[in-house]
């Protein structure tokens, strides 16, 4: 169960997550083309498809956290379960040029802490401290989502044209 302490946390988290993953989807619609269009490197997809699932994982384990008398582990664990399978997916698509070795650590060890700290709630639903690791767990995943995202709203998963072929638009 969450403690009462922890019911304004995640009302929070998951209105906070609601409105970032619909901020992604304008951030996305913005350099839809070069995003998710043909043209689209595997990265670019790769980039969008992680903020989202960091960003999902947060809201789907908030909003169940606020369910009464449930248990927060079998939450945690099935996001966890769900979002690793998202990320290797994702990133099984980037070329060798393209790998995100860093991004796809990082996403995979949230997501494991995450993954461990829910069987741990479901052994132990009374255990306070546990529910502070998910909340925790949770910030990162924030963090992880909105730096992808913004590293999408500044077109870093373009490949930079080198100097001397940018065209005249006029």
């Amino acid at each position: 169960m969450v403690p009462d302490d922890f019911i304004g946390f995640f009302a929070g988290a998951a209105g906070a997550a609601a409105a970032l993953i619909g901020l992604l989807f304008v951030a996305i619609s913005v350099r839809a083309e070069s995003v998710l269009g043909t043209g689209a490197s595997a990265q670019a997809r790769a980039v969008a498809g992680s903020a989202f699932t960091a960003l999902i994982n947060s809201f789907f384990v908030s909003l169940i956290a606020l369910i009464p008398d449930n248990n927060l582990g079998y939450a945690a664990v099935l996001m966890a379960v769900v979002s690793m399978a998202s990320t290797v997916r994702l990133h099984r698509g980037l070329g060798k040029g393209e790998s995100a070795v860093p991004l796809l650590l990082l996403a995979m060890a949230a997501f494991l802490t995450q993954f461990v700290a829910g069987a741990f709630l479901i052994a132990r639903p009374a255990d306070q401290n546990l529910v502070y690791f998910v909340a925790y767990v949770l910030v990162a995943s924030f963090a992880a989502g909105l730096g992808r995202a913004w590293s999408l709203m500044q077109g870093r998963h373009t490949p930079a044209v080198p100097e001397g072929q940018l065209q005249d638009a006029s």
